[in-house]
């Protein structure tokens, strides 16, 4: 497993600036003051002794070590210890200064190989100056400045890379989280439009059974002990359901029974006409395959518009449930009741819940009050 590069710490690189700086300047000072030069002691202090602010300040401090190595050529005529801090000063610059900082301070290099070289050749006792002589101490001192200011760029270069780098994995743990709230917003959606149709289908069986078996309790005991199972039928059902809902938020295998199909519509028409709703049912004769998906999608709708039917239509309503799958599963639930002018209390998600199964599945749901009274639920969903 291959480790990340060893980086200094904010406190490590200071010290190191101080190490660098302070034993540059000290060594140098000191040995000149121990010669007896005390200019080439002061040039050499002016010179290594900025490098300690050379990553806050680069180009200020780049400046002051190039205007006192050309007080150098003036008052020198030969190289001083202090030098070394030139090509650290241009290194800062390209490092972590603006690019044409970079580029100027390397130009001013060029310029001071030319001038240094000169001023070397002329101070170590040469008596004329030849091209060949100067074009080889121009090439040396041009090869320090500009492998001094390469690595400087290589480095700031090499530090916008990693910056990107870091910029663009936040950028996408940003997005994995924004992707794992939506899911998780959206499983929310679904488990409550499953808890809504489930819920909402078997009390209302539950609560039309047992008003039916109140009042029938007095005429014909029968009649409310027949009322009475179809109650209790309808509430296992219902808790069977939910039992299933809350296995989808277990980890493994729940051991519940599988998610309702289109194959299971046919329970709903019986159920309805057992909680006294009158339903003409118009079924495809064999049992047709679609993905799970649709099955359940279309088997909740024609659930929710069922109980729609049970509430609000009215207690005389009768329906008509018509399905068929062709390319796509084709259902439609229409009755005869009061239409747009039922009760309502303004909370219900019972036709929200349905246009949205339908649209999670490519498909488009449509519903309101049908041409010559009662209300119609039609659903299209593509069999993929």
């Amino acid at each position: 497993m291959a480790r990340p590069p060893l980086r200094l710490s904010e406190g490590g690189r200071r010290l190191f600036d101080l190490a660098l700086a302070g034993g540059l300047c000290f060594v140098g000072v000191l040995g000149y003051v121990t010669a007896g030069m005390p200019v080439e002691a002061l040039l050499t202090g002016a010179q290594t002794a900025p490098l300690l602010w050379r990553r806050s300040a680069p180009w200020p401090v780049f400046l002051v070590v190039a205007g006192a190595s050309a007080i150098q050529a003036l008052l020198v005529a030969e190289p001083i210890f202090g030098q070394l801090g030139f090509p650290i000063a241009l290194y800062s610059v390209a490092r972590w200064a603006p690019r044409w900082q970079g580029v100027l301070a390397l130009l001013i290099g060029y310029l001071g190989a030319l001038i240094a070289s000169v001023r070397w050749i002329l101070g170590f006792g040469a008596t004329a100056l030849s091209s060949s002589s100067i074009t080889s101490y121009v090439i040396t001192i041009g090869a320090i400045v500009t492998a001094a200011a390469a690595l400087g760029f290589a480095g700031q270069q090499r530090e916008r890379y990693v910056a990107g780098l870091v910029e663009r994995a936040e950028q996408a743990e940003r997005m994995a989280e924004r992707e794992i709230e939506l899911a998780a917003r959206d499983e929310r959606s679904r488990i409550a439009r499953e808890m809504h149709d489930v819920v909402a289908h078997g009390l209302s069986v539950i609560v039309v059974q047992a008003d039916g078996a109140r009042y029938a309790a007095a005429q014909d005991p029968s009649v409310a002990v027949r009322t009475l199972e179809t109650v209790a039928e309808t509430g296992r059902t219902a808790l069977t359901e939910m039992r299933r809902l809350l296995g989808l938020l277990r980890e493994g295998d729940t051991g519940v029974a599988p998610q309702p199909g289109l194959a299971d519509i046919r329970h709903l028409v019986a159920e309805a006409r057992a909680a006294g709703t009158p339903v003409e049912a118009v079924l495809p004769e064999d049992v047709v395959e679609v993905p799970p998906g649709v099955g359940l999608a279309s088997y909740r709708i024609a659930q929710e518009a069922l109980t729609n039917v049970r509430k609000h239509a009215g207690p005389h309503a009768t329906a008509r449930l018509e399905l068929s799958v062709a390319r796509e599963v084709v259902l439609v639930v229409r009755d005869d009741g009061r239409g747009a002018s039922a009760p309502g209390d303004g909370r219900g998600l019972g036709v929200l819940g349905m246009r949205e199964r339908a649209t999670a599945h490519g498909g488009r749901l449509e519903a309101g009050p049908a041409a010559g009274g009662g209300f119609v639920v039609s659903a299209r969903i593509p069999v993929r």
